[in-house]
């Protein structure tokens, strides 16, 4: 299968490996270990760029998605589609400077991620491992029509077990982004 690429006016979402992430990976790598980042993202340990390399290659061979967001062509950000089972994934994403979060950027680049869940890789549920003090994220995910879920399913996705999960149905998602969904080219 081709690597996916997601475009919606000035961004661009690009399906990476640990090879084409290579050259992105410090960067990723200072995004994920600024404070703010790292308590939002619920890790303590610093990550180096050889951690991100290894991150996006045990995604990919897991069969996740793992994406790189470009904005203008200069790198956002980053999120993947993982733990594909059952017609259902987790959604997470990253907008790597803390000065562009809070900006509707985060909103966009799920919106994409979520495109490509119920688009090309026909999944029928997405849902969400929210750490319970990223009030942002919840709220990014509450646009798109995400509801929080506690059935076992859901508690399969948390990535924790203090974490908070949310979810979306393909139909609900098609219906609640249908604007955006017009917009975004796979």
């Amino acid at each position: 299968m081709q690597p996916l690429r997601i475009t919606w006016g000035d961004l661009t979402a690009v399906e990476a490996s640990g090879a084409t992430v290579a050259p992105h990976a410090a960067q990723l790598a200072i995004a994920y270990n600024e404070p703010r980042n790292a308590s939002l993202l619920g890790h303590t340990e610093e990550l180096t760029a050889d951690d991100v390399v290894a991150h996006y290659a045990e995604l990919a061979e897991s069969g996740g998605h793992p994406f790189l967001l470009l904005r203008d062509g200069h790198l956002s950000g980053d999120g993947d589609l993982r733990g594909l089972a059952d017609g259902a994934c987790e959604l997470a994403f990253l907008i790597a400077d803390p000065a562009a979060q809070g900006k509707g950027l985060g909103t966009r680049f799920a919106t994409m991620l979520g495109a490509a869940a119920i688009g090309p890789l026909h999944l029928a549920r997405i849902y969400a491992s929210i750490v319970p003090a990223n009030t942002a994220s919840r709220r990014v995910f509450e646009k798109l029509g995400y509801t929080l879920d506690d059935s076992p399913a859901a508690r399969d996705y948390a990535d924790e077990p203090g974490d908070l999960v949310m979810s979306i149905d393909r139909a609900t998602f098609e219906r609640v982004n249908s604007a955006a969904l017009a917009a975004i080219r796979l």
